[in-house]
């Protein structure tokens, strides 16, 4: 059970780095139009949606990616503490 745990966090890692990408790829004119940021629309952008249904943007400013990385944060250690339980 604690390489499961483990193996869950790792892929929360990766996953947490795919949606930085992500993120910092807004502030590069046009690179989401690209075929690597159409790819990643669609793997976080699915994650990200409910975030931002709940939480507004203030001004320009979207801080909905970063709670859902700590939402993602918070999930991985419960996993592992979950896990390593067993």
């Amino acid at each position: 059970m604690h390489s499961i745990g483990n193996f869950l966090a790792y892929l929360i890692e990766i996953y947490s780095w795919l949606l930085i990408i992500y993120i910092f790829m807004s502030w590069v004119p046009n690179a989401r139009e690209s075929k690597f940021g159409q790819i990643l629309a669609n793997i976080c952008e699915p994650y990200l949606n409910p975030f931002r249904k709940i939480i507004p943007p203030l001004g320009m400013i979207d801080i909905s990616p970063i709670v859902a990385i700590f939402a993602l944060r918070f999930a991985s250690a419960g996993a592992l503490t979950l896990f390593n339980m067993f």
